[in-house]
């Protein structure tokens, strides 16, 4: 019986000297071929190809088609604030019921909430655990004290990466920006069933957004408005993620250029669009209003 430590022993040692050199370069001279021929096919399925001019209207159809979908929004964030030359940094909870109410709470690092607040479609509200004071009023105050033109659609807009809702799509141009589309419009309007006295809260917007050819989702938007032209809000979109079979950016910043700039980054995690939640908010009586 052969062992088979023994057929080891029975089969050809085979050398360096053994094999013809010519057939060995040309053996060596294929496999480097191949290598690159196949490395340039990768490389070519890398490289983008050049994203194809499209009208406004498809653009925009294809934004609505992949934007955010969800009834609840849930999350914790860590967040930068800087004005004026302070920054300060803050962990947080977001609670969004769409169109309807959005509640944050605000922490420092040491976890304690210090901040809280609630805001529908014409209120603001939030209480102030440092100095223990509270505010109930609307969005004239937040914006006459941030110097801002937010409402409640603009934050739940910038908030979620998604589109405005309450406005009306007014007449956009398309065009590209470094290899990105780009929307233009500078007749948006807020929707008349949510203006209640069209002197004072009519809006006119100048809107720009920016939309990856790929995903279709907003990489970057900046919204000013006609009759504060010194006022320009923008936000920036990246990391973004498959989650609960859609993307979503977990990294976010808010810039406002105004009399006294401010910036925000918002990094979030812990994300779900399918949970209800409860809005907590409850002014302590021994609490006294902001003036």
């Amino acid at each position: 019986m052969i062992r088979f430590s023994n057929l080891i022993q029975l089969q050809p040692v085979i050398t360096m000297s053994k094999i013809k050199q010519p057939s060995f370069i040309l053996y060596f001279s294929f496999l480097l071929l191949l290598i690159s021929i196949v490395s340039c096919s990768t490389q070519r399925k890398i490289i983008k190809a050049p994203i194809k001019e499209e009208g406004a209207d498809y653009l925009f159809k294809k934004l609505k088609e992949h934007e955010l979908k969800y009834s609840w929004f849930t999350a914790k964030f860590s967040a930068e604030y800087s004005n004026k030359g302070q920054t300060n940094s803050f962990n947080g909870q977001i609670r969004i019921h769409k169109d309807s109410v959005i509640w944050l709470s605000f922490s420092p690092a040491f976890g304690i909430e210090v901040f809280r607040m609630i805001l529908t479609q014409d209120s603001v509200k939030f209480i102030n655990r440092m100095n223990n004071t509270f505010f109930a009023g609307d969005y004239n105050y937040v914006n006459h004290y941030l110097n801002t033109n937010i409402d409640f659609d603009i934050l739940q807009s910038f908030l979620t990466g998604n589109d405005l809702s309450f406005y009306e799509n007014g007449k956009f141009r398309a065009g590209i920006d470094n290899g990105i589309y780009k929307l233009v419009t500078a007749e948006r309007m807020k929707l008349k069933k949510f203006v209640r006295n069209r002197q004072e809260n009519l809006r006119v917007l100048i809107q720009t957004i920016w939309i990856d050819p790929q995903s279709f989702k907003i990489t970057h938007a900046d919204v000013k408005e006609i009759r504060e032209p010194n006022i320009q809000l923008e936000a920036r979109y990246s990391s973004f993620e498959e989650i609960e079979n859609q993307l979503f950016p977990k990294d976010m910043s808010f810039d406002i250029s105004a009399s006294n700039n401010l910036s925000v980054t918002v990094s979030f995690n812990k994300i779900t669009f399918k949970m209800a939640q409860g809005f907590p908010f409850k002014i302590p009586q021994n609490y006294r209003p902001v003036k």
